[in-house]
């Protein structure tokens, strides 16, 4: 399957990384946010949109899963297998 190079869900433009065959996934960036114990988590509109994504991608036949790390970072994240 072709991968597109941006995709937008609910108006947030999500990147196509391509680092090797085992590390495939659509990035976007938000604001830093907080949750109540202080720990950084997704902008929750961003969140839904990457949610979103996971599950176009499913219906389109890929595994992929939906994820965040540090500085407003969601990734869905393409597993090659």
């Amino acid at each position: 399957m072709e991968l597109t190079e941006n995709i937008t869900v609910n108006g947030w433009d999500f990147e196509l990384v391509e680092n090797d065959v085992d590390d495939v996934f659509y990035q976007c960036r938000g604001e830093v946010m907080y949750d109540d114990e202080h720990d950084e988590m997704p902008e929750p509109s961003l969140w839904r949109a990457a949610e979103k994504l996971e599950e176009i991608l499913t219906k389109d036949g890929l595994k992929v899963y939906a994820g965040h790390s540090e500085k407003g970072w969601v990734e869905v994240t393409i597993n090659p297998n």
